[in-house]
C-alpha cells in the first residue's frame, strides 16, 4: 500500500513510501537534505517497516525536536497502526 505522509518540524515538506507484506520501499522526501534523505531511502528499502521506524524514532537535528528520520518513524507508525 502507497502512503503519503505530511511532515513536520523538519526542512522536508513530505514522505512517500510503500508498505507491502511489513516491508519498506519506494521511500521519497521532498524538500529538505538531498543526499542525506536519498541515504536514508536507499538503507531503508527492503528492510521490515517497524524495525526502520524503532531504528529511526527519536532522532533529532540539530536544535529541533524532530527530523527527516524520525518523521519517517512517525510516517511509519501511523501506517502500521491505520492497517492493524
Amino acid at each position: 500500500m502507497d502512503y503519503k505522509f505530511r511532515t513536520q518540524g523538519t526542512c522536508s515538506r513530505e514522505i512517500y513510501f510503500s508498505i507491502e507484506d511489513g516491508v519498506l520501499s519506494d521511500i521519497k522526501f521532498v524538500g529538505g537534505c538531498d543526499g542525506n534523505l536519498k541515504a536514508i531511502a536507499k538503507l531503508a528499502d527492503g528492510m521490515e517497516a517497524d524495525k526502520v521506524a524503532a531504528l529511526l524514532r527519536g532522532n533529532t537535528c540539530g536544535f529541533k525536536s524532530t527530523s527527516c528520520g524520525d518523521q519517517l518513524a512517525i510516517a511509519i507508525e501511523k501506517a502500521l497502526n491505520a492497517n492493524g
